[in-house]
């Protein structure tokens, strides 16, 4: 793990593989190692670079409220710091909406854009209060039981056929590299904070892009789960009919977390998408 000093606060970031560079953005309260089934393979033909949003991880955490404009200058800082003037960026969930911002900040330092399980947003802030509050109630569960929180959680991020394995033998192995227990002993180490959250969420408040996608004309690979619960595929259908270039996948039977419970579909499709 490294660090890079960037706009006042130190990132956390790791740098695998070599080749032309892919950078991941994970999503909202998560970390940097929830990428671990996409790096180990896509570090074989790639340079991959993974960071801890601030607030997030082991990256500074600043109490003040956030905004997409720092998430975003925090990655173009960040390709400054490594010296990567174009790179591939991929996001997932909240990772999603900054990639938007940044793709339509810097179309200049952006080659593919891939967006996984993500939306364009809403021009009302409603959402944004129910996603922070159930964030909120979460990370105070996870103080006190963080079995039960991960198992509570399961049931919005997963497919119920892919939490029924899991809560049946939570030591099974997945893809060589997390089973169930994992995932919760992972969801203990540097978790989210409430004031983190609060911060954090801030930046949703702003974050619609709907018409503003068209302006984005990087080739764009979007990925939904058949059955996210928490970003539907009908949205990313309608982020589709607006991306000029634009493919749609849509794994079925999978869920929000679907790039860890479908980790080798999904790594398969971004492969193919990045070598066309």
């Amino acid at each position: 793990m490294s660090f890079a000093y960037v706009n006042g606060i130190n990132l956390s970031y790791e740098v695998t593989g070599t080749g032309f560079p892919v950078i991941f953005i994970h999503g909202f309260g998560s970390k940097q190692e929830i990428w671990k089934p996409q790096i180990r393979e896509l570090s074989e033909k790639y340079k991959t670079i993974t960071f801890d949003l601030r607030g997030t991880g082991k990256t500074d955490r600043p109490n003040y409220l956030y905004s997409m404009k720092m998430f975003v200058e925090d990655i173009i800082s960040l390709m400054n710091f490594l010296q990567i003037q174009k790179t591939h960026l991929i996001g997932r969930s909240f990772g999603g909406m900054i990639a938007q911002h940044f793709a339509l900040s810097y179309p200049e330092r952006l080659d593919k854009l891939i967006l996984i399980a993500t939306n364009y947003g809403k021009p009302d802030t409603e959402w944004v209060e129910i996603l922070k509050n159930n964030r909120l109630e979460e990370i105070k569960l996870l103080e006190i039981s963080p079995e039960q929180a991960f198992w509570n959680k399961s049931r919005w991020v997963f497919h119920q056929k892919f939490r029924k394995k899991l809560m049946e033998n939570p030591k099974k192995i997945y893809f060589d590299l997390f089973s169930a227990e994992d995932l919760i002993k992972e969801s203990t180490i540097n978790p989210s904070r409430t004031q983190d959250i609060i911060n954090q969420a801030e930046a949703l408040k702003t974050h619609y892009t709907l018409k503003q996608l068209e302006k984005i004309q990087n080739k764009t690979l979007i990925i939904a789960g058949s059955h996210d619960r928490l970003t539907p595929k009908s949205c990313m259908k309608d982020m589709h009919k607006k991306l000029p270039n634009s493919t749609l996948k849509i794994i079925e039977n999978a869920g929000h977390f679907l790039t860890l419970s479908r980790a080798s579909e999904v790594n398969k499709i971004i492969l193919d998408f990045l070598e066309i």
